[in-house]
């Protein structure tokens, strides 16, 4: 029974893995709890790190398991702050590290020390870290990353047995890594990457992804917006990504390919692509995604998106469109949105005046909308936010609450004032407004609208003046 009442415990503990306060007063109840929540802490400590404080704090633990030479080295590079307050831990904590994060502690380590120090305490972290006895499930490679992990003793069997991978390819060290990776880990899911798309870089991408024998997620960002890399490499990483066509359900690409490629990924479950005004993503519009739920889009066609949406069987629950190319075909891409998506939650998408009869069909038809996101087209200086606030009031779903509004040329207090007003007696809206100016007129719009939050009307106000504070559904968690 207390092999099952510990088991039951563990269960909840790892239920509240995110949540770090809750965790930490548990560890005081008993030795039993302690010894339960201790391995959940320190499966990813990079996680926890919200200060400089909490940064030297796990960075003093991990020093306390160097060896006593490797600790002076480290003293007398005028680090004292970190060995003057030795003591022996109780517990081999880095044995129960599953995440391997070089990102965060080098930033974690040239944010209390000298740059002089940086370099001997990072490579006595690696050391730690990497050897034959650790088993490590996710590792983080950042740019510029002047440190051979590779020549390690015991790297292979360290990464048999890995799972994740971030990796910036923008150096030869990086490139190295991943080559050896190639050979010893066959077990990854998650791979992220970011690049020039170079032929090397690709090429090498594609060893990676060739050796591994179910591919669940990949993610390829490219720097440079003007080099694509030869068509040949290309297609080489294409062609290694069809091999996965079987497991492959979440896919992030800034390039348009130069395959069919989306003609045999037909188990994904996400897409988020972006294109470049030379781009016309012919082969999009030909596919067709049965599962596909998570759709995010950037600097598409609309006329191409309008015909993959038609294609999806209906699954689609999430739609982000950023900007565009050819806005006169968007009455076409709202209507395939209306007709083709009667499952969808979230949805952005940018508005002109003659789109607004359209987006009233969609308001209709998409019975599950919970939270949208609306652009003002920058270019219609008198958009009719009356008429828009008009339909969301008379058409919206029942369940639809969550707004935020993305503009250039503000909307009369009026014409919010007149919102508020008909949303009487429906769910407390939760309301986030990006203006891509600063105005004074803001101020008009916190007092309105404070007055209604008073109301019950408005829950909860955010303003975001930068544009970039938050994701396109900051309501929702991330599903990788």
């Amino acid at each position: 029974m207390s092999n099952l009442n510990e088991d039951i415990f563990y269960l909840i503990f790892e239920e509240l893995k995110d949540d770090r306060n809750t965790l930490f007063s548990c560890l005081l109840v008993n030795k039993s709890w302690f010894n339960n929540i201790i391995p959940i802490l320190w499966k990813n400590p990079w996680k926890y790190l919200k200060n400089k404080k909490m940064k030297l704090m796990l960075l003093k633990v991990i020093i306390s398991h160097l060896s006593e030479e490797s600790r002076n080295n480290i003293k007398n590079r005028n680090a004292i702050i970190l060995t003057n307050s030795y003591q022996k831990p109780l517990f081999k904590y880095l044995s129960f590290c599953k995440y391997l994060n070089f990102d965060v502690i080098i930033n974690m380590a040239s944010s209390i020390v000298t740059f002089d120090a940086t370099h001997i305490i990072i490579n006595g972290i690696i050391n730690l870290f990497i050897h034959e006895n650790m088993l490590i499930t996710h590792l983080y490679i950042p740019n510029q990353f002047d440190y051979k992990i590779h020549l390690i003793p015991g790297f292979e069997n360290c990464f048999s047995e890995l799972e994740f991978v971030q990796c910036s390819m923008d150096d030869d060290n990086n490139r190295d890594i991943i080559e050896w990776l190639a050979r010893v880990s066959k077990s990854i899911k998650n791979l992220e990457f970011t690049s020039l798309n170079s032929n090397i870089e690709i090429d090498v991408m594609v060893k990676l992804i060739v050796s591994q024998k179910g591919l669940f997620n990949f993610c390829h960002s490219i720097h440079s917006i003007y080099y694509g890399g030869d068509p040949s490499s290309r297609k080489s990483l294409e062609k290694s990504l069809i091999k996965h066509a079987n497991t492959l359900q979440y896919l992030k690409i800034d390039r348009e390919p130069c395959t069919k490629i989306f003609s045999y990924l037909v188990n994904l479950i996400s897409l988020e692509i972006r294109g470049s005004i030379n781009t016309h993503w012919k082969n999009l519009g030909d596919a067709s995604l049965p599962h596909l739920k998570f759709l995010r889009t950037n600097d598409i066609h609309y006329g191409c998106l309008a015909k993959l949406i038609k294609n999806t069987k209906g699954n689609l629950c999430e739609i982000s469109v950023g900007s565009i190319i050819n806005a006169r075909s968007n009455q076409e891409l709202i209507q395939a949105i209306a007709q083709s998506c009667p499952n969808l939650k979230y949805l952005k998408i940018m508005l002109e005046n003659k789109d607004i009869v359209e987006f009233e069909e969609l308001l209709i038809n998409c019975k599950y909308l919970d939270g949208v996101t609306i652009v003002a087209n920058i270019w219609e200086e008198k958009f009719d936010w009356n008429e828009l606030f008009e339909i969301l009031t008379e058409s919206s779903p029942i369940g639809l609450f969550k707004f935020k509004f993305i503009f250039c040329h503000s909307f009369q207090l009026e014409s919010l004032n007149l919102f508020f007003n008909r949303w009487k007696g429906r769910h407390p809206m939760l309301l986030q407004t990006v203006p891509t100016y600063n105005s004074v007129e803001l101020e008009k719009y916190f007092d309105l609208i404070e007055m209604y939050k008073t109301e019950g009307i408005v829950k909860k106000y955010e303003n975001d003046l930068h544009g970039s504070t938050y994701e396109e559904f900051e309501w929702i968690k991330r599903r990788i």
